[in-house]
């Protein structure tokens, strides 16, 4: 499955739109983890728990928008984006999202 930012892939022509496809997943901290990233924040520097935690819920939500996509049968999933939004202290949604298509080699 080839998933890109862009509107459209490089040497493919898109030939159908198949839709919208999603993927979420809502993380909460974890005590302990919360825990060293204080502590990383009082000395100053990156908060590494923090970075894996939203790292791993990228490559979640992306997963399922490609699962989505799949099932549409699409070859591509174009103008991807990812929107965080807080769902409730301490927990947070991570969305990616575009849209399926179907692609043939450009003739160009």
């Amino acid at each position: 499955m080839i998933v890109v930012t862009t509107p459209d892939v490089m040497g493919m022509r898109v030939t159908g739109t198949l839709g919208l496809v999603r993927g979420n997943t809502i993380r909460a901290r974890h005590l302990g983890r919360d825990v060293l990233a204080v502590l990383r924040n009082l000395a100053g520097g990156e908060v590494k728990e923090y970075t894996k935690m939203l790292a791993e819920a990228r490559e979640q939500a992306i997963d399922r928008m490609v699962e989505e996509a799949e099932a549409l049968d699409a070859d591509a999933v174009v103008s991807v984006r990812f929107q965080t939004s807080m769902i409730m202290q301490g927990a947070a949604e991570m969305l990616c999202y575009g849209t399926a298509v179907r692609l043939e080699p450009s003739s160009e």
